[in-house]
């Protein structure tokens, strides 16, 4: 009964996604007859770039952050521990953490460059990246803090979203001296972002599952069972939607 109550509410907001982009285009058409002026729907349309973005922290709040695990009995033969234990954790803490930082310091980047000119922040060197990881990976060891966290990267995207929007609307172009420029050598900053929070809702996942309650205190982790891939597939559907969104609207 969950399960079709979750799948009636998933298919409600993809159906809004498909829908959204070509009532944000009308409303676009309309601002364009009044483009020197402040209208109504000039203040519609640039209010509607904050409703995908809402939705995706949303979204991701109440489904992709507050995971919980079966804990079954202990069996040898379906358990990780040892060095295997320790890579796994250590290559999926390390990555989720430099992941993390970097999408925070892009996002101070973006504020600099659009909002304060003649301001320069450096970029990290590799002490001070090493310094960052590790303190992201320590607030990841905590539950109050990982939360905490997961709602940071959130606001992150949703501010970052909301720059690109202004970037888009305005026809501000975006060059090199901005780090989300940087990456995959892709044009859409849009798919970039998305990608990026993508794979932190991955690598967010599996490190979950690696310290669900004693896992790490035990240094015992049960491997996946086949129920535990499910939120994965659910991921990639919907920001699979959220990517055909950006498509259509652009």
């Amino acid at each position: 009964m969950i399960f079709k109550n979750n799948t009636k509410k998933l298919l409600v907001t993809l159906s809004l996604l498909l829908i959204l982009p070509f009532v944000q285009k009308q409303w676009f058409n309309l601002y364009s007859f009044n483009i020197n002026d402040i209208s109504f729907y000039s203040i519609l349309y640039y209010l509607s770039g904050a409703i995908c973005p809402s939705l995706v922290c949303f979204n991701s709040l109440k489904n992709y952050t507050y995971y919980s695990f079966t804990k079954d009995k202990i069996h040898s033969k379906k358990i990780i521990k040892g060095k295997r234990l320790l890579f796994l954790i250590a290559v999926n803490l390390i990555f989720l953490s430099y992941l993390i930082a970097d999408y925070t310091y892009i996002n101070f980047d973006l504020i600099i460059n659009l909002f304060l000119e003649g301001i320069n922040i450096p970029k990290p060197d590799i002490p001070q990246l090493s310094f960052f990881i590790f303190l992201i990976s320590i607030l990841l060891i905590f539950k109050k803090t990982k939360f905490l966290l997961k709602k940071i990267i959130l606001v992150n995207f949703i501010l970052i979203s909301l720059y690109l929007w202004h970037l888009q609307i305005n026809n501000i172009s975006v060059d090199d001296q901005f780090r989300i420029n940087r990456y995959f050598g892709l044009n859409d900053l849009n798919l970039i972002n998305l990608l990026i929070l993508l794979a932190i809702e991955i690598t967010f996942y599996t490190w979950s599952f690696l310290s669900y309650k004693t896992n790490l205190s035990d240094w015992i982790v049960l491997k996946p069972q086949k129920g535990d891939f499910i939120p994965f597939l659910n991921i990639f559907i919907f920001y699979f939607f959220i990517i055909i969104y950006y498509s259509i609207l652009t």
